[in-house]
């Protein structure tokens, strides 16, 4: 028994120095206030402003915000880490899945039922970076330095729903905000090491979209997989509004809670 641990433990070290270690240096280095897995010191779960302050952000009713509310920078931590947030995701996925299996399309169909889902904060998870920021105002200098170093974990509950959209017969697109061109490679590769396989396509933000609000962007992209590939939306995920607002939205949409940020 003793000789199988050392030889699984050796099996497993290479993956802990690759995938853990770098995530967690990143999370600790220049942290202005407790690392994200250290309990919320003054705060927490049941301050009643902040909880209708959050739930005002999930019913799209606060709007424009760029921060965290400074005296719920604490509850948002408790939140995020604490296993509220990863209920609650699992919740939008097993809606979603279960909506999917009522619509899934029949066996030796034409193959063009589909779903989009989003990235940041649907399948890969920005929770340590926007920790040491302390849910600060987005700054594209510091969260492509972070998203370049390919370390989100990813969401469990939302690789469980990719996995069951295929297995139900559904066509799944990618679509992301991030830009191709510096972080196309490492975007994809985060995605596998994270566990996202088998999706159609990964849809990024080319020289063409610069400039565009998310709105504007994935509505493009989704227009043309309507009305220029003959795909049908089912469904389409994401945690800002703006993912799931503007043309072909697809015929049923699903909000996955994000307090953190907010994208117009």
């Amino acid at each position: 028994m003793a000789a199988r641990w050392t030889t699984t433990s050796a099996r497993l070290a290479p993956l802990a120095v690759a995938f853990v270690v770098p995530w967690l240096c990143y999370v600790l280095e220049a942290a202005e206030g407790a690392p994200w897995f250290w309990p919320p010191i003054g705060g927490g779960g049941d301050d009643p402003y902040c909880l209708t302050w959050r739930v005002m952000v999930e019913a799209n009713n606060a709007k424009g915000w760029r921060t965290v509310p400074a005296q719920c920078v604490g509850y948002v931590r408790g939140y995020m880490a604490w296993g509220q947030y990863h209920r609650d995701v699992a919740a939008v996925a097993e809606q979603a899945a279960a909506y999917a299996t009522q619509v899934a399309p029949p066996a030796g169909g034409d193959g063009l039922d589909a779903w989009v889902l989003d990235v940041d904060d649907t399948c890969l998870s920005n929770q340590p970076y926007y920790q040491v920021k302390q849910f600060g105002a987005y700054d594209p200098v510091a969260f492509r330095a972070w998203a370049s170093r390919a370390i989100c974990p990813g969401i469990p509950a939302m690789q469980w729903l990719l996995q069951t959209l295929r297995s139900r017969g559904f066509r799944v697109f990618v679509v992301t905000g991030r830009d191709e061109e510096t972080l196309g490679s490492c975007t994809a590769a985060n995605l596998a090491a994270a566990g996202f396989s088998g999706y159609d396509r990964l849809i990024m933000r080319g020289a063409l979209h610069r400039g565009q609000s998310s709105v504007a962007f994935k509505s493009a992209v989704r227009r043309q997989l309507v009305e220029e590939e003959g795909y049908r939306i089912r469904g389409n995920v994401g945690d800002q509004w703006s993912d799931l607002q503007g043309d072909y939205a697809g015929d049923r949409v699903f909000k996955v809670p994000n307090p953190m940020y907010f994208v117009p």
